[in-house]
């Protein structure tokens, strides 16, 4: 049965969707920005930042359901600029140490709030 998962040491959703969806013994999470769930407002600057504030909302997200990023079985990061590849691929190598999900990068034109990265994630319960 589909269950909507919503933290609030998360940042809100800024349209029709829900953080998460739990389904099946998988979540399911939206595309996640480099918002402070406090404030509100996105983080704009670099993407090291970004990437490491988009894995703490993530982190969050996913305590809401009992999983941590250990039950992440799959990621898709979308960049608005590989060359920064990089940079977010060191903070992401950080978060996931051992045994790292099934990965997607795509580059894309633009982003929601000019964020210029995103991540989304699937994790088994």
């Amino acid at each position: 049965m589909k269950k909507v998962i919503n933290s609030n040491n998360a940042p809100k959703a800024i349209g029709p969707y829900s953080q998460a969806i739990e389904d099946g013994g998988f979540v399911f999470t939206s595309g996640v920005l480099p918002i402070d769930p406090v404030t509100g407002e996105i983080y704009n600057g670099s993407v090291r930042v970004q990437t490491e504030l988009i894995l703490k909302n993530l982190e969050n997200i996913l305590k809401e359901t009992g999983c941590t990023l250990k039950n992440v079985v799959k990621t898709t990061v979308f960049l608005t600029d590989l060359t920064q590849f990089a940079e977010m691929n060191e903070v992401y190598a950080s978060f996931f140490k051992e045994n790292p999900p099934a990965r997607s990068t795509i580059q894309v034109v633009a982003l929601p709030k000019g964020s210029a990265v995103e991540i989304e994630a699937v994790a088994k319960k």
